[in-house]
């Protein structure tokens, strides 16, 4: 690849890093780990400035040099000799914009444990990743392996494939324990995100780590402002501009850099939107917002209040009654709530892509009570009926309507609104940023690590939008023009998900 002046520095000291570990990435050579823990290193830039095609280059190159990249879902306990590498981000949503980009990554909770597979299941996983000869289990038939090793080519997830096969996570997996090995290189996206205890675990977790970062994000909730990479040495951290080349003709980007000039104040600001507006279709101002976008892609706000109030818009627009939810619905999966004793389970979920973060299409009650089907956005897949417990919200209500309430399973929020710190690490084709809610951050005067907070909010909603923006202006929500409904997705079966407890 040809890379800018900046992104070729960056690359040299990481191959001087990875040269230092064992890994010389200029001749594709390997050698056995020895060189003790190495400085971190961060890599920071803001949107557009070429951060993950620099991660996905050294990524591909670590992998055609014999590096071998370590799956959340399974690891071999064969080759203990083999180096290996994670590309790890701090939330599900940040790791599944990275696999949609072709990298593999996975989250940093699902590589600091690891799962505990049963003798029989484990023998499928080694034929699956082309470590053993192709099995027979008792009660598994040879057209079940080969539906089991057709997904895995596809899609490289043992519990996948084993999930294809007809088994649930609980007949294969034992158990969770802490990783006790450490592994060898680690790539860090969206490292904004972490917070100073997550940071100390991967530093003991890895003999070589490099951080991938944007600054001028929003800083971890609870936290001093300030983020990890920070308080590294200024030697260590490696800054990339913006790569004009790539990036110089998207006016959201231009809008999200201009979020960096001191001199731009709320209304400043606002007027460079709406000069993008009249030159480029890619950039909208709406003084409604659009009922209809909001069943695939949320409405962006910074204050829960605001979210809660857009969620009760779009319900009562769409006629949705207030204690059942309709076809076509958006949700998001706000977490697994199952006894420690079940915790295996979870893989049942995470097998399918339910996952916290993850966003969801309601399609319908579910064959017995407590269950929903639910078309599970992003997942290959992607149809599911699982144990719900579905929350929704409204204005003025303490607590929530209960639509869907399992004893335990996978616990959903309505997803047509939501928080851009909830947001990051998301992006969709086309977002509405509300706008009155940034003026209100503006004109609270509240700041972030010494920048105004409305910037860091506006720089995250603005680069949450892929191919177009839509900067609605008003207290104001356009009628949808079309029922809500679910045509629009693929249609596959459901196979259900077993949440319950054991006998």
């Amino acid at each position: 690849m040809e890379y800018s002046v900046d992104q070729a520095r960056a690359r040299d000291r990481i191959e001087a890093l990875l040269a230092a570990a064992g890994v010389d990435l200029a001749e594709g050579a390997l050698r056995p780990a020895g060189g003790g823990r190495q400085p971190t290193l961060a890599v920071v830039g803001k949107a557009g400035s070429g951060k993950t095609m620099l991660l996905a280059d050294i990524v591909r190159r670590l992998i055609a040099a014999g590096v071998e990249p370590v799956s959340a879902d399974y690891e071999s306990r064969k080759a203990r000799t083999r180096r290996t590498l994670a590309v790890l981000a701090p939330t599900n949503k940040a790791a599944s914009v990275l696999r949609g980009r072709g990298v593999p990554a996975t989250t940093i909770h699902r590589i600091l444990y690891t799962p505990l597979y049963h003798p029989d299941y484990e023998a499928i996983a080694e034929w699956l990743t082309g470590k053993g000869d192709r099995p027979k289990v008792e009660g598994l038939s040879e057209a079940a392996l080969d539906r089991a090793m057709a997904f895995y080519r596809l899609h490289p997830s043992v519990p996948g494939a084993l999930a294809t096969a007809g088994l649930r996570g609980s007949d294969f997996i034992q158990g969770w324990k802490r990783r006790e090995e450490p592994l060898d290189i680690g790539l860090i996206d969206e490292a904004s995100m972490l917070d100073a205890r997550l940071y100390g675990d991967l530093r003991d977790l890895f003999g070589a780590l490099v951080l991938f970062g944007d600054p001028a994000q929003l800083a971890p909730v609870g936290g001093t402002g300030g983020m990890v990479f920070d308080d590294l040495p200024e030697e260590a951290r490696l800054t990339l501009s913006r790569v004009h080349r790539q990036a110089a003709d998207s006016p959201i980007l231009d809008l999200a850099h201009a979020l960096g000039d001191p001199a731009v104040d709320f209304y400043a600001f606002e007027e460079l939107v709406r000069q993008a507006a009249r030159r480029d279709p890619r950039v909208v101002v709406a003084e409604r917002v659009d009922a209809g976008a909001m069943a695939r892609a949320p409405v962006l706000v910074w204050r829960n209040t605001t979210r809660v109030r857009l969620i009760n818009a779009f319900r009562v627009a769409h006629a949705a009654p207030p204690d059942a939810l309709l076809p076509g619905e958006p949700l998001v999966c706000d977490g697994i709530e199952l006894p420690l004793k079940h915790r295996k389970r979870r893989m049942d979920l995470e097998a399918r892509g339910l996952i916290k973060g993850a966003q969801t299409i309601y399609l319908g009650p579910g064959a017995r009570p407590g269950f929903a089907r639910l078309y599970v956005v992003g997942s290959e897949d992607p149809r599911v009926g699982v144990a719900s417990i579905i929350q929704i919200e409204a204005p003025g209500q303490e607590e929530p309507t209960i639509v869907t309430a399992a004893s335990m399973g996978a616990v959903f929020l309505h997803g047509a609104a939501v928080t851009i710190h909830k947001a990051q690490g998301s992006q969709w084709p086309e977002v509405q940023v509300f706008a009155p809610d940034l003026y209100a951050a503006a004109q609270s005067g509240r700041s972030e690590a010494g920048v105004p907070l409305w910037k860091r909010l506006a720089y995250v909603a603005v680069t949450r939008a892929e191919e177009r923006l839509f900067w609605v202006t008003r207290y104001a929500l356009a009628r949808p023009k079309a029922p809500l409904g679910v045509e629009d997705l693929a249609r596959e079966p459901a196979r259900p998900l077993t949440l319950e407890a054991d006998g």
